[in-house]
């Protein structure tokens, strides 16, 4: 069973703004409207949700969606306990009874018969229907519904409905400018401005490659587990090559085209 109080951070997880995103969604909570993040993967999504639950002082549960994922693991369900047959509740309605901020991460993964359950929460009756145990559980004004997804991995079999969509305020996330991006990479990681500089024109050089042989380009996350491994004394060309290239792809010859752009600049 989920405990909402293990679930607040007590130290400011770091974050860099890039636009007015946390203008808007601290204007989103405050107006009890629930908030979608558009944005490739590892460009600070997450982080970001973690950084706003920690300004709001609100736990944040975080579900990482999948194929499998049913509307019983997110609302709860029976469960056997010492003989007995008792109701537990899932994560969001573990948010919900809290008053906290729940997080669906990469949505669109998630069976569309599934999200569906979220559709009384995203309006406004921010109701979260337990047909069960018949419990129709209401949501105080501190709960936050906020859901995630890469646009860039939308098809025709996963795509958000315009029935979730439209009940959402949307913030829009992307890599950040090299000199954030240059920043963000000091901090989290112990290299130099040198370092973190020829990285970040690594990654740009891979996001060049995105439709070219690459789904997508070097993350800012990968450019953090680079760093980091720079950092603890591994060689940058192998670093490259272990944090970001063999993430990207597995085909042969976009390997080496990635290796070699980490060779030209390390």
């Amino acid at each position: 069973m989920l405990k909402p109080e293990e679930y607040y951070f007590e130290k400011e997880p770091y974050y860099e703004p890039v636009n007015d995103e946390i203008a808007v969604f601290e204007a989103a909570y405050q107006n009890q409207l629930p908030v979608m993040l558009k944005g490739p993967t590892g460009c600070g999504k997450t982080r970001f949700m973690e950084h706003m639950a920690w300004r709001l002082k609100r736990p944040l549960i975080t579900v990482s969606c999948h194929d499998d994922l049913t509307a019983s693991d997110l609302v709860g369900r029976f469960l056997v306990k010492d003989g007995e047959t008792v109701w537990v509740d899932g994560p969001l309605a573990s948010a919900v009874r809290a008053g906290g901020i729940c997080y669906l991460d990469e949505v669109v993964e998630a069976r569309k018969d599934t999200t569906v359950v979220i559709h009384p929460l995203a309006d406004d009756r921010r109701v979260l229907p337990m047909e069960k145990v018949g419990e129709l559980l209401e949501a105080s004004a501190e709960f936050c519904l906020a859901i995630s997804y890469n646009p860039g991995y939308q098809s025709v079999l996963k795509d958000l409905k315009q029935s979730t969509r439209q009940r959402f305020v949307a913030l829009e996330f992307d890599y950040p400018e090299p000199e954030l991006e240059k920043r963000i990479i000091q901090n989290e990681a112990a290299v130099d401005a040198e370092m973190a500089a020829r990285l970040v024109k690594f990654a740009h050089m891979t996001r060049n490659l995105k439709g070219s042989g690459l789904d997508e380009g070097a993350s800012t996350r990968l450019l953090v587990h680079a760093a980091k491994l720079i950092a603890s004394g591994v060689e940058p060309v192998v670093a490259c090559r272990a944090s970001v290239a063999q993430a990207l792809t597995d085909d042969s010859d976009m390997l080496a085209a990635v290796n070699e752009l980490s060779a030209s600049l390390f």
